[in-house]
């Protein structure tokens, strides 16, 4: 999970039952928003409306589906 701030260190906004799930905040990175500059996986208008307006966002990890076997294509 990423939780974006508004400002760096401010989690004011960010409800306590999401701080204590999770964990003690550790700075990755600090990235400048723009509507120029599409993020990987989240969109950035998105991300900079809910900064805006909640003060925080929330990046889930992609869902992940794994790939089970299911033996030979060919019956071997």
């Amino acid at each position: 999970m990423y939780l974006y701030l508004a400002t760096e260190g401010d989690f004011d906004s960010v409800p306590d039952d999401l701080l204590s799930a999770f964990g003690p905040p550790h700075l990755v990175m600090q990235l400048t928003l723009s509507s120029q500059r599409p993020l990987a996986r989240e969109d950035v208008f998105t991300v900079m409306r809910n900064l805006r307006e909640q003060g925080f966002h929330l990046q889930m990890p992609p869902k992940l589906e794994p790939t089970l076997y299911h033996g030979n294509e060919d019956g071997t």
